[in-house]
């Protein structure tokens, strides 16, 4: 990445831990922190870590050719379909995948695009090698990779300079949905989770969690240059 000229006494945003909450939900919080960082360039950045109940969403190149199932069965799964403006294809969210999304001036801050998906990438990688699983960059495909199955994504919508969506880890979710389409719309394409490829086979979920949690603020500080702030949602 390139060298960033302001200081982490610049950067400060306020991070929030939302718990599990629907998916529609914090996509309204995002827009509308957007729209007041928009009107009001004085307020800081956020940076939200959630996770989701089920629901697939779909990015600006679609997704709804690649369901391989009815929308009929994902009814009756009680897995809803949301059309976003992020980048990318199809993917599914779900308990026990951790996500980040930080709404950032990038601008303000002075981080391109591609320099900015690429430390959302190290993130996740980082992440994960701190908890015993080494993944990797793929050149074709954004996201984190083991092997030839997936287990982080990236997906931003950029507006005026300021991001949101983010990335979404992989830790222990049921990985059964992703087989019901085809993941970014990928054929053929594996999902995997830490849980998954992780040697210990006394891997416990919940503070995998929070140990993510944790991994990701003090990541995002480390390679962004950023002061964190904690804050209840």
């Amino acid at each position: 990445m390139t060298g960033h000229p302001l200081s982490a006494d610049d950067r400060c945003a306020v991070f929030e831990d939302l718990g599990i909450r629907d998916y529609l939900q914090v996509l309204d919080l995002q827009t509308t922190v957007r729209e007041k960082m928009i009107q009001d360039p004085r307020l800081g950045d956020r940076v939200f870590f959630v996770q989701h109940p089920a629901v697939y969403t779909l990015g600006k190149r679609g997704g709804r050719e690649n369901l391989v199932v009815s929308e009929q069965f994902l009814a009756e799964k009680g897995i809803e379909i949301v059309q976003t403006a992020r980048g990318g294809n199809i993917t599914f969210h779900g308990p026990g995948q951790a996500v980040l999304y930080p709404i950032m001036n990038l601008e303000r801050s002075r981080i391109g695009v591609a320099d900015f998906v690429h430390g959302l990438e190290e993130i996740m990688m980082r992440t994960a090698r701190q908890l015993g699983v080494e993944a990797r960059r793929d050149p074709q495909n954004h996201g984190l990779w083991v092997g030839k199955k997936k287990i982080g994504s990236v997906g931003l919508s950029i507006k005026k300079g300021i991001c949101i969506h983010g990335l979404a880890l992989n830790v222990c979710p049921d990985l059964t949905p992703f087989t019901w389409i085809n993941p970014c719309g990928l054929q053929n394409l594996s999902m995997t989770s830490l849980a998954q490829e992780h040697q210990n086979i006394f891997f416990d979920p919940k503070t995998s969690m929070e140990r993510v949690k944790n991994l990701f603020f003090y990541f995002f500080c480390k390679i962004f240059n950023f002061n964190i702030k904690g804050q209840n949602p």
